[in-house]
């Protein structure tokens, strides 16, 4: 048999055919060996095909279908036999982990994590919380065949994060099911941190009460602005303190953070805040135009856009003084001010220009929102994400190692290798040299040592 045809006027000869086979030892063999390649063909061919807009919805649309349609194939024809299903489950795998060769990286895990950010975004329209929830379902279906987990974590993690900080979410109900759908997948070490960004959330919004309080306790204190926080937990979020670039608080909200400050450290004695002013945003109102305008921004911009009240002209230098940003920073979000006519210059901004408020401004919505660059997804982040699962990975594989070891004292290569596999399998597939590489550091760090008998056996060293 070369081809199998799954047409509906052949559904019958397959199913008298597997009736004939199924009684014969190994005669099933070629059978589900065609079924297998047919699937798996039609799952590539889908993969290939993605182009055009919103490419993570056909992905797992198309992803979703083939694993449907071939179900019920398998239930009706085949009796749901194990032998089928593990060709379906096969097949589906290779499909869903489909790379363009060795070297490129598997696309599948981040798009089906921005498929999931853009079915929990409140942009998702039109979509019942019944709806929601199995598609949802459907995400944790395409989810169970990716080999990088982590990945998709790495991903999911960050977009979280995202949709936390800027109150995105649709449903924080829907939120907290997808992560308790993540975790009966893959268990509570996987949505540890998941479960922590949610929980930091809901401490905020306390904080945040018992601050106010605080505040209205104090006599003659007034912030001037409304002013709310979000404490996060720095082994939860993804989210680098280094690097961070260097800012000088605006004036106005001085006081604030210095009140914050105060009321933290009474009420959590020796913990230490960083203040994370690129996540931070504001809301202004615009007064200097015909009508009055509400625009939500960045903390950045809205420095910037402060500083307009003393003069309508300023120069690069003056801002870059007053706001201490990076001039590399200043630029981007002096270019995102100006690419939304909030203010202009003359040619392209450089370190040399003066920008000018624009006094005739206007924008049919009196209340709208500035896109801050780090909201937006980018090359540089999608890099930096595989660089952190690269890391993660090592540590992982060299955990395990040390576990194993441990227990066996003493083990052949080939075996080690082996048990590493398989106790990753559940997070991603490491490949060969990855582990040799990780063996060899902890060698050089001596938690193992090649026997003297063998050089291919490895004992613990305790």
């Amino acid at each position: 048999m070369c081809y199998i045809s799954f047409n509906c006027f052949l559904l019958i000869d397959l199913s008298n055919m597997y009736k004939l086979l199924k009684p014969i030892h190994g005669g099933l063999g070629v059978l589900i060996q065609e079924v297998e390649g047919h699937i798996k063909q039609t799952g590539l061919e889908a993969v290939k095909s993605l182009k055009g807009d919103n490419v993570p919805g056909q992905f797992v649309e198309s992803m979703l279908e083939v694993h449907q349609k071939y179900t019920e194939l398998i239930q009706g024809v085949f009796h749901s036999d194990q032998q089928f299903v593990g060709a379906l489950d096969k097949a589906c795998a290779a499909a869903i982990n489909f790379k363009q060769s060795a070297k490129h990286l598997c696309k599948s895990p981040e798009m089906l994590s921005k498929y999931c950010d853009n079915l929990l975004k409140k942009s998702s329209k039109g979509v019942s919380e019944s709806e929601l929830d199995d598609k949802l379902s459907n995400c944790i279906t395409v989810f169970k065949y990716l080999d990088d987990k982590d990945v998709f974590q790495r991903f999911y993690s960050r977009m979280l994060a995202k949709r936390l900080i800027y109150g995105q979410s649709a449903s924080m109900d829907a939120e907290e099911a997808m992560i308790n759908k993540l975790k009966q997948a893959c268990g509570y070490e996987f949505t540890n941190k998941l479960h922590r960004m949610f929980t930091d959330v809901s401490i905020s919004t306390s904080l945040n009460k018992e601050f106010l309080d605080f505040i209205q306790s104090k006599e003659n204190v007034e912030l001037g602005v409304n002013f709310s926080i979000m404490v996060l937990q720095a082994g939860a979020w993804p989210i680098g303190q280094s690097n961070l670039p260097s800012f000088s608080i605006t004036q106005e909200l001085e006081k604030s953070v210095q009140m914050f400050e105060a009321f933290y450290n009474v009420k959590y004695s020796g913990r230490k805040l960083t203040w994370l002013h690129n996540f931070c945003s504001a809301e202004l109102k615009f007064n200097h135009l015909k009508r009055p305008y509400f625009v939500t921004m960045g903390s950045f911009q809205m420095a910037i856009l402060l500083l307009f009240n003393s003069s309508d002209i300023l120069t690069f230098h003056d801002i870059r003084e007053n706001t201490n940003l990076p001039e590399k920073e200043l630029l981007k979000q002096l270019q995102t001010l100006i690419d939304t006519k909030i203010v202009s210059t003359e040619g392209e901004v450089t370190s040399c220009s003066c920008i000018s408020l624009n006094l005739g401004y206007t924008n049919k919505r009196t209340k709208f929102k500035i896109t801050t660059a780090i909201q937006k997804d980018s090359s540089q982040e999608v890099e930096q994400t595989h660089n952190a699962v690269e890391e993660d990975r090592k540590m992982y594989l060299q955990a395990a190692i040390v576990r194993i070891m441990k227990a066996r004292k003493i083990l052949k290569h080939a075996m080690l290798i082996q048990e590493v596999i398989s106790q990753s399998r559940a997070r991603f597939a490491p490949s060969v040299p990855m582990i040799k590489k990780c063996i060899e550091s902890l060698i050089d760090k001596s938690y193992l040592e090649r026997t003297a008998n063998s050089s291919d056996e490895y004992s613990y060293i305790a």
